[in-house]
């Protein structure tokens, strides 16, 4: 029996108090500016609160227009608004929950005209130059604070949080990489944290005693001229004299080129700067950025690492995380893979959040059960256990249907069975653990080691048949592609082939990068991941903390193998990685020496190896093999035949109805989203 007895402990504030350790950290979802919005925060909210979370913070909300992070994004400035906010609170807190808002000035970060920020300086990441605040807009800034905080708690809120880190105002007024005011703004460190002062007094004063403040304080910018150590401990000091109950642990600002929430970056990567910060101060600090399970939080507080635990993305992809793990099914818990393709990705492309293996994930009220048929009890064949089926499957045999689950290999998960291959994609073993749990606790009868043909599904007695077989790789017509030098990814990846030492990958998208990554890391094909301080070495993160910013020259891990990876195409390549994490794996391949070239027409592949065609001129890639990742086809030869001859109901999802990339977003989607339509 799992024992989280620290994690469970109440935690007692000056004026008080919070029922366990868990912080549910903030996250913008998109409903904050979508239609019935609010209603569908208090169920994403409510969930969470009736599944023990100790305390909820909100997405960010603006205190004014040029807070916004955009035109259209949530702000809280006005005494109408407050009704708006009621309806999530009232909903957290008939679950016995607590949930403070979370006010977020974006500064320079804004997309739109109107940003503002210390200094006119534009960010990297946004194409709006700011206008530097004047000291009539640094008090009317202050103002609108203490106002947000005062209709916050008019809203019912049990407190806010104060975003001081990330890069976004706040944190652009403490650093002298974007503070150049020469007024007693800017300057000294004493001048720089001035306006913070300020703030952090107004807002106490607006608020009563027992409202809880949270300061989100930078620990790490991982920008050049970022804070220092000592800056970051006497900036925790003085916020604490100044009334602030929490701290909370800020990484990174948006434009630093240090990953710190993705998927690669390894577990509680973290956590050593809040331990190191904690004893610095007397009042709780949090610790926060790639912790997803309850072991890993528990020992974090267990070793007095921290106070609190904060998860966001966790509890996208399981709502009763908590509540699982207080029961002893955490085997039964849904775990974040830290991939950011339904959250963090949606969000930067205007779109809802939501969670790859969590499909419903601000969707609730889309998924209530009032959307369910009247006949819930339907005997159900699902032909293939990729995470389309399997989704579907689960979520069909938790609806009331009886399903019987067909593989034709030894083992469950398909696509996913090469992405866990993946040097940074471990994760990915979660998902398929989580799966293999759910099928035993529902009852789902897998038939393993089965190549069903029409024949065989003509004679059972199943009344609907949902075809989730896949994709295969798919071969270009190149002269030679027969060649025994020549291997798909599928090859390299599942099956374990034997690669040389020079390789030429063909295809640049998702699934050649993976493999250059793989064949980087792999000489001998044995998986392996990155410890912290292997991570630190090679994105250069300074743990003793002599840099401000805390960061250091990288150390070089140089490829294993000598890769080149090709694409016809002449733009970027992985120019359709995802939003946030693309750059990534770019990076990542750059600095281990991987070579890439674009604008390529293949000619021949010989016993030399690939002859390739770049602006008219011809050259021979010398290489041992030739690894094909140039996209896939559908696999759905036995649903064409089925729907042709049968009258009973047939469904085609996932890779099965649509390849042209490895899309387990959307095959778990579709999965779960047929399971309440079937």
């Amino acid at each position: 029996m799992e024992n989280f007895k620290e994690l469970f402990e109440p935690l007692k504030l000056k004026n008080n108090e919070i029922k366990n350790r868990v912080l549910m950290g903030s996250m913008h979802t998109g409903l904050e500016e979508a239609k019935d919005g609010y209603k569908k925060m208090a169920t994403f909210y409510g969930q969470r609160a009736k599944a023990g979370v100790g305390l909820i913070v909100t997405g960010g909300i603006a205190p004014n227009f040029a807070g916004r992070t955009q035109p259209f994004a949530s702000q809280l400035s006005f005494p109408w608004q407050v009704k708006h906010h009621k309806v999530i609170t009232d909903e957290v807190h008939k679950h016995g929950g607590k949930i403070c808002m979370q006010i977020l000035h974006a500064g320079r970060y804004a997309y739109h005209p109107l940003n503002i920020g210390p200094s006119n300086i534009k960010s990297p990441i946004t194409p709006f130059k700011p206008f530097g605040l004047t000291k009539f807009g640094i008090k009317k800034t202050i103002w609108d604070f203490a106002n947000c905080a005062s209709l916050a708690q008019k809203a019912g809120y049990d407190g806010i949080e104060i975003m001081g880190s990330e890069g976004y105002l706040l944190n652009q007024f403490i650093c002298k990489r974007t503070n150049k005011r020469t007024d007693e703004y800017g300057g000294s460190f004493e001048n720089r944290i001035r306006f913070i002062k300020e703030l952090i007094t107004s807002v106490r004063k607006k608020v009563s005693s027992d409202f809880i403040i949270i300061y989100r304080l930078s620990m790490l910018d991982l920008v050049e001229g970022g804070s220092t150590w000592e800056e970051v401990v006497e900036l925790g000091k003085i916020v604490e004299g100044l009334g602030v109950d929490i701290i909370n642990t800020g990484i990174g600002w948006h434009e630093a080129r240090v990953p710190t929430i993705a998927t690669m970056v390894p577990r509680a990567a973290f956590s050593w700067i809040t331990e190191k910060f904690k004893p610095h101060v007397s009042i709780p600090v949090v610790t926060t950025n790639r912790i997803n399970d309850p072991q890993v939080a528990n020992d974090i507080i267990k070793s007095n690492q921290a106070d609190m635990i904060s998860m966001a993305r966790p509890f996208l992809a399981d709502p009763e995380l908590l509540l699982k793990a207080k029961e002893g099914r955490s085997d039964e818990i849904n775990t974040c893979i830290g991939c950011n393709q339904a959250c963090l990705d949606h969000i930067f492309q205007n779109k809802i959040c939501s969670c790859l293996v969590n499909p419903k994930a601000c969707h609730e009220i889309e998924f209530s059960n009032s959307n369910l048929s009247s006949n819930s009890n339907k005997n159900i064949a699902v032909i293939g256990a990729g995470p389309s089926g399997l989704s579907f499957a689960i979520e069909a045999a938790g609806l009331g249907h009886r399903v019987t689950v067909y593989e034709k290999r030894d083992q469950i998960g398909g696509q996913f069975n090469i992405a866990k291959e993946i040097p940074g994609k471990e994760e990915f073993h979660e998902t398929i653990r989580y799966f293999k749990t759910m099928i035993k606790k529902l009852n789902i009868n897998l038939v393993l080691n089965t190549s069903v043909d029409y024949e065989f599904l003509k004679s059972s007695d199943h009344e609907s048949f949902v075809f989730s077989t896949g994709i295969e790789p798919r071969m270009p017509k190149i002269q030679g592609i027969e060649s025994d030098k020549v291997l798909n990814y599928a090859e390299v990846l599942y099956d374990k082939k034997e690669v040389g030492q020079k390789v030429a990958i063909i295809g640049a998208g998702g699934i050649g990068f993976d493999t250059a990554e793989f064949l980087a890391h792999n000489p001998n094909h044995k998986p392996t991941s990155l410890s912290k301080e292997e991570f630190f070495h090679e994105w250069g993160v300074d743990t003793t903390y002599k840099n401000a910013g805390a960061l250091k020259s990288k150390e070089q891990i140089k490829s294993h193998r000598e890769i080149t990876l090709i694409q016809r195409k002449t733009s970027k390549h992985g120019k359709n990685l995802g939003k946030t994490t693309g750059w990534i794996h770019r990076q990542s391949l750059k600095d281990k020496g991987i070579k890439m070239i674009g604008g390529v027409e293949y000619k021949e592949i010989n016993s030399s190896g690939l002859v390739i065609e770049i602006d008219g001129n011809q050259k021979t890639l010398e290489v041992d093999n030739i690894i094909i990742c140039a996209g896939q086809t559908s696999v759905n030869k036995l649903y064409n035949e089925f729907d042709e001859k049968e009258s009973r109901p047939s469904y085609l999802i996932g890779g099965a109805l649509k390849a042209s990339e490895i899309d387990a977003k959307r095959a778990i989607d579709e999965g779960v989203r047929l399971a309440y339509k079937i």
